[in-house]
């Protein structure tokens, strides 16, 4: 009777090693591709923004709330910001997020805004990564894109970016980064002084 079930139990064994691994599942949300590699500063990819997912687009969803108009939510799990328009609606975009280690939360307000931003790394993303340009101006290979909304006194801002492939990806150092398009959209919609609140 043992040597039967140590048989069942070998040969199960070999089925599923044959098998190989399950394939990875790829629902949109949780289980979303976390990680890529950063592409190079000055590297522009803004025409690649027609490769979007179109999950990852701006749209009108339902989304209740008792938030005032005008407050952005962002989601860092989902990888989506929200815009309140009133208690039942709100303006969706797909965001790229902080990478493992550098995401983070909290309530905060908009504390001022800029068109073609310049870029100056801060010293502690200088220490990790020495090879990053002391500082780069506005313009289409500024990997900080076509518009910035800086967060309270954090290093942090929600901006653009001219590598749309990192979009639904967590490859940040903490910032939020949106399509060009998109945020050149949101900029319009959200005034200085906006509560934004980040879900970690």
């Amino acid at each position: 009777m043992f040597d039967k079930i140590f048989a069942v139990l070998v040969a199960s064994a070999a089925l599923i090693a044959a098998s190989g691994p399950a394939p990875a599942q790829q629902s949109f949300g949780g289980s979303y591709p976390i990680t890529m590699q950063e592409p190079d500063p000055g590297v522009d990819h803004t025409a690649r923004d027609i490769e979007l997912p179109p999950e990852l687009r701006r749209t009108s969803v339902f989304y209740r709330s008792d938030y005032p108009s005008g407050t952005v939510i962002v989601n860092t799990a989902d990888r989506f910001l929200y815009l309140i328009i009133d208690h039942q609606r709100a303006l969706r975009y797909g965001v790229g997020v902080g990478r493992d280690g550098f995401q983070w939360g909290g309530t905060h307000k908009i504390t001022r805004k800029a068109e073609w931003p310049d870029w100056t790394p801060p010293p502690e993303m200088i220490e990790r990564q020495p090879y990053l340009p002391r500082f780069m101006a506005g313009g289409p290979g500024n990997p900080m894109g076509a518009r910035a909304l800086y967060i309270g006194t954090t290093v942090y801002r929600i901006h653009g970016t001219n590598a749309p492939e990192t979009i639904g990806q967590a490859v940040s150092s903490g910032c939020f980064r949106l399509v060009n398009d998109d945020v050149m959209d949101l900029y319009t919609r959200v005034t200085v002084g906006a509560k934004v609140i980040v879900r970690h």
